[in-house]
């Protein structure tokens, strides 16, 4: 990268002394004159990209609107998560993917903020675009934004407060943030203690990550988000069998999970067996039954009196014949497990996968105090409880009236997880309502005061550029985004340094009176990443199709 950085540089000096030359009889001196086909790629390249900024702009902030996207089977999502509307939209422009990409970087580092990192990003290539009009040369603009990241981060730690995982209300404060800008804003006071408790069921004080496959999340279309509940165990979305009456209750239980199939062999090449006498079908019969009462005995005698089976697509994983020997030995049977959902059940009820029934023993075998089939409505669910005090497992049963409002309401509550992802791995509060954006804007301002030449003009530039998030929150809640910019700086300017855009009241106000705070590590890594796409697209002279 240095090098050919360094390579890019010595011939950009080349054309620029070439072009000075030029220039300097045209009586300009000093401008940088770019030869006239990498200044039309950058010109379609900004413009490609701020056109999907724009586009999603008004997606920002609690008062943002929700984007309805149509795919090309008819499937309806409705939805103003940044990542979610740019990975469904179908994006054609190079320049534009970045901009996607970006949105997924965000979404894989800090979980939220994916509206605000493609805003910032649109807002500065549009300072580039001035920047470049004024002939500055974009090696110069880029390491110029390098460095107003790398300062807006420090500036951004300075302005943070510390906060300990064990203070359940800031972290409410926090997530109930998060949530205000989502279509399920209205239920904030349902889920955000219901979050918050199950992301503290899975993390110790000693934590410095989380993965959040430790938190299961079920989804039922029946009664309203209001009933979505937190259960200390492990949820399955499957019902228990019922064939010859099988069990649907099981009290300490003892639980296999079997990845080989309850059912008859079968050769592994494709074969016919044409059977003519009766006394033969009866023949091969009483073998596939004797058979299958043999793997049965054994799951019986390891002790397992809840049997977990593996979906499987060579055959079926277990046949009618299975499941009656299963049901009169007094085994509750759950097929169909997925599996990406075997890591999660191991890890919850301490039981292994067991891939051949000769090692089907007792050592295999995970524990629960209470395994039940319960009703949600029409549909039934199997729920584990009492896991033992090793365990780590918490499902979330998330419950809509309709599947629009059912899947925005899983990805809320992932957002929200992912807030307190990050108040894990950096464990710093600062202000929302683009208090800490206005502030950074200030202080880099002020920063490039001191400068010269043209670093303190890129600066300038890139602290004008973070104003976009609070113009836009004051754009989106109706309010007149100058006037509300103006006094948020001159609140800034006289100290108050976590004076927001309060939506609710339609004023600026102090953000941390009305509870709106947010991770520091979602601001760092928008503004990082922000500025990271826009020096790459500024670094782009020229686009070369291959076939």
């Amino acid at each position: 990268m240095g090098d050919s950085g360094a390579g890019g540089g010595g011939g950009g000096a080349a054309v620029a002394a070439a072009a000075g030359g030029a220039s300097n009889a045209g009586g300009k001196s000093g401008a940088y004159q770019d030869k006239n086909k990498p200044a039309q790629v950058r010109a379609s390249n900004i413009m490609a990209a701020r056109a999907l900024a724009d586009c999603i702009r008004t997606s920002l902030g609690p008062k943002g609107m929700d984007k309805m996207i149509q795919a090309g089977d008819g499937d309806v999502t409705i939805t103003n998560d940044g990542a979610t509307i740019m990975k469904m939209m179908q994006v054609m422009h190079p320049a534009a993917k970045m901009l996607v990409e970006l949105s997924q970087a965000q979404d894989v580092e800090a979980g939220d903020g994916t509206t605000s990192v493609v805003v910032i990003a649109g807002s500065l290539l549009a300072a580039c675009e001035r920047l470049l009009a004024k002939g500055i040369h974009p090696t110069i603009i880029s390491n110029a934004f390098q460095a107003a990241a790398k300062e807006a981060v420090t500036i951004l730690e300075g302005v943070s407060q510390p906060v300990k995982l064990s203070d359940r209300e800031n972290l409410i404060k926090s997530v109930t943030t998060s949530l205000n800008s989502k279509v399920v804003s209205q239920h904030s006071a349902t889920l955000a203690p219901l979050i918050v408790d199950a992301m503290l069921k899975v993390v110790s004080d000693e934590s410095t990550s989380v993965d959040l496959r430790d938190i299961k999340i079920v989804k039922k279309l029946e009664g309203t988000i209001e009933d979505t509940e937190l259960i200390d165990g492990l949820l399955f979305d499957q019902k228990a069998s019922h064939a010859a009456g099988g069990v649907d209750r099981i009290e300490k239980a003892k639980i296999g999970l079997i990845q080989f199939c309850l059912s008859p062999p079968k050769t592994d090449m494709d074969n016919q067996v044409v059977v003519s006498d009766y006394t033969q079908m009866d023949r091969i019969l009483r073998e596939e039954r004797q058979y299958l009462l043999e793997m049965c005995k054994k799951i019986k005698k390891a002790g397992c009196n809840v049997l977990l089976i593996q979906k499987s697509i060579l055959r079926d994983a277990v046949n009618e014949m299975a499941l009656h020997f299963l049901a009169k030995l007094k085994i509750m049977v759950i097929s169909d497990i997925e599996r990406n959902e075997i890591d999660f059940i191991c890890k919850s009820v301490g039981c292994r996968p067991v891939a051949h029934i000769d090692n089907f023993t007792a050592e295999q075998l995970g524990s629960a105090d209470l395994v039940e089939e319960i009703s949600v409505g029409s549909s039934h669910i199997v729920k584990v409880t009492g896991c033992g005090a090793k365990s780590k497992a918490v499902s979330i049963l998330v419950k809509a009236s309709n599947k629009l409002i059912l899947d925005e309401a899983e990805r809320s509550i992932h957002d929200a997880l992912c807030v307190l992802r990050c108040l894990v791995k950096k464990r710093f509060l600062i202000a929302g309502g683009g208090a800490p954006e206005i502030e950074v804007s200030r202080k880099l301002a002020e920063r490039a005061q001191t400068l010269v030449g043209m670093e303190a003009y890129c600066i300038r530039a890139f602290a004008e550029a973070l104003e976009i998030v609070p113009f836009t929150l004051a754009e989106n809640a109706g309010l007149n985004p100058i006037a509300t910019v103006t006094e948020l700086r001159n609140r800034h300017m006289q100290g108050e340094t976590t004076a927001g855009i309060n939506v609710r009241k339609s004023a600026v106000s102090n953000i941390l009176e009305e509870n709106v705070l947010q991770p520091l590590l979602v601001s760092t890594s928008a503004i990082t990443l922000a500025a990271e796409t826009v020096r790459s697209i500024m670094k782009i002279d020229d686009i070369i199709s291959t076939r």
